[in-house]
């Protein structure tokens, strides 16, 4: 049986035959084109599941130059023998691939060797609540998505783009978990720089199996034969890959300075992970059956494939920190345009946080991870100093701790 994952992403996750996001871009395919072709593009966090089809969705708008970097080494030679072996696809003679840190010192001699690009967007960000386990995973998460962003907007302002995007999360909104709140703080530094270049935001949900993510999990449990595990009570909002490269491309070209964009989504089109589960199992030819214990569908997992192609789960609630019950993509304070587009919300009239304000809490965590005496709990004041409302909830349970 020959099982096609995007097919399986429209028909059972997104329950959309088509994009979200067709009409809007049909609709304004002449300013992207204007905007995009002959432009000098750097996308940071390139080679992930959203900075990738971030570029793939701009390629067809015939850019003169894409420079790429990232982290990962094999993402990137992955990306790039994929943009070169799609029939037909555009790729710009003035192509670069570097599996760099934007924060390195030799990225910033790229930068400024490059003089700088019309278009930047950053996808390089910790994104999993999973990453904030303890006070040296809380800091390395702190690191990437603020106190990095901090030194990169101080070096993009040397070069100003026509335009600036980051991508943001749904988590930001009320944040619960120190993950969202750091892209909450990531949204105002960059927004703090608006009076130097056009920089706007996306916050969305999950991208349905990214990579990293539960449900791509799913597709390695089940090629090493071994049990699926998920909660059963979580229940998200997802768009599927090629969307969520829509939604940066759109937010990035489309949005005026000082704007985040979401997806218009209504609570009927949210689904379980354990849903999620069991369709994919049914759609690979297996019937799956419930275990009350992780350890019981283990063992049971020694089976699979002899007993009637029956795959054990383990679904349960969710119990692990910083995990938010429900998704919402602004809060009550924020101003909405819901009338622009299509299948695009817009929270503008965003007003900068001083620039003062930011350095204060930022200068808190620097001077927090210079000492070894710092713990979590330490840093989850920081951060509701910063963020009143911040509404962490220790569990002492952490999502490493499950299969």
């Amino acid at each position: 049986m020959i099982f096609n994952l995007n097919q399986f992403i429209s028909k059972h996750v997104i329950k959309r035959e088509k994009s979200l996001f067709h009409k809007d871009i049909s609709d304004n395919f002449d300013k992207l084109q204007k905007s995009i072709c002959n432009k000098s593009v750097l996308v940071i966090g390139g080679a992930g599941s959203i900075g990738s089809s971030f570029i793939k969705n701009l390629l067809p708008f015939k850019p003169k130059t894409l420079v790429v970097a990232d982290i990962s080494e094999n993402g990137l030679a992955e990306l790039t023998r994929d943009l070169r072996s799609t029939s037909g696809f555009y790729v710009p003679d003035d192509y670069m691939p570097y599996p760099i840190n934007y924060a390195d010192p030799a990225f910033r001699k790229l930068f400024q060797a490059r003089k700088g690009f019309d278009i930047v967007a950053n996808f390089s960000a910790h994104k999993h609540v999973r990453s904030e386990k303890d006070i040296f995973s809380v800091e390395a998460l702190l690191q990437n998505n603020v106190l990095k962003m901090w030194q990169f907007m101080d070096l993009l302002i040397e070069y100003p783009p026509e335009r600036f995007f980051c991508v943001s999360t749904d988590k930001a909104a009320n944040p619960v978990n120190i993950m969202g709140a750091s892209k909450r703080i990531m949204e105002d530094i960059v927004f703090s720089y608006s009076d130097k270049c056009n920089v706007n935001a996306a916050r969305f949900a999950n991208v349905a199996f990214s990579n990293g993510s539960l449900p791509a999990g799913f597709i390695e449990r089940i090629n090493k034969q071994q049990p699926i595990a998920a909660p059963e009570d979580v229940r998200r909002y997802f768009v599927s890959p090629e969307e969520s490269g829509e939604i940066c491309m759109l937010a990035c070209i489309l949005g005026n300075n000082r704007e985040i964009f979401f997806p218009k989504l209504d609570v009927s089109q949210m689904t379980t992970f354990s849903d999620i589960a069991e369709k994919l199992l049914f759609s690979l030819g297996y019937k799956p059956v419930r275990y009350e214990s992780a350890e019981a569908a283990i063992k049971a997992a020694a089976s699979i494939g002899q007993n009637n192609n029956e795959y054990p789960v383990f679904f349960s609630k969710s119990d692990t920190t910083g995990e938010k019950e429900y998704e919402e993509f602004y809060t009550e304070k924020e101003t909405v345009d819901l009338d622009r587009y299509n299948a695009l919300g817009v929270i503008k009239d965003i007003k900068p946080v001083s620039g003062d304000t930011i350095e204060t809490v930022l200068d808190k965590f620097c001077k927090a991870f210079s000492d070894a005496n710092t713990t979590k709990e330490d840093i989850v004041k920081i951060v509701h100093s910063y963020l009143p409302n911040f509404g962490h909830i220790e569990k002492e349970k952490n999502l490493d701790s499950k299969i």
